[in-house]
């Protein structure tokens, strides 16, 4: 089962001064981190902020490319997380016919996020995600992580500031 997601905002790992993408689901019920690179956070940012540059980057090269060729972006879904990788589809719809490509979760949220596109989350990778490595983990590295995943959930838009790269 799918659930819808929007993009909450960006943030930095504290502990691995890695961006991070916040998705949310509608209801703020749930949360998904995505840990993503810089160059990957900044064309998310840039979206997110509305940012009109001299020169399309690879994005919205992308959506130029779709538009031209009356490609639209249908919707993008993160499908999977296995040994802490994300994986992710987006949905292509030409005429009556749809494809589905595979994709990075940072580069299909900034294609969906150029395309106006709804962002897709399988419940199993929610479920996923808040049991990355249990066995693995002692008790206070789990407390930590309970402790990140209630900070994550209580999250305001008040809290993030732009995204400076």
């Amino acid at each position: 089962m799918f659930l819808e997601m929007k993009v909450f905002g960006l943030a930095i790992d504290p502990f691995t001064n890695t961006p991070i993408i916040i998705l949310k689901d509608i209801g703020d019920k749930n949360v998904l981190p995505i840990w993503i690179g810089p160059l990957e956070a900044s064309a998310i940012a840039t979206e997110l902020e509305k940012i009109q540059l001299a020169r399309p980057m690879t994005h919205d090269l992308l959506k130029n490319i779709f538009k031209n060729l009356g490609i639209a972006v249908s919707k993008v879904e993160i499908t999977d997380l296995d040994n802490n990788v994300y994986y992710a589809v987006i949905h292509l719809a030409i005429g009556e016919s749809r494809y589905t490509i595979d994709a990075r979760p940072s580069d299909a949220i900034a294609v969906a996020l150029r395309a106006n596109s709804p962002i897709f989350v399988e419940k199993k990778v929610l479920e996923k995600s808040r049991n990355v490595d249990n066995a693995k983990h002692g008790d206070k590295d789990k407390e930590r992580q309970s402790d990140w995943l209630d900070m994550l959930m209580n999250l305001t838009p008040e809290d993030f500031g732009k995204y400076k790269m």
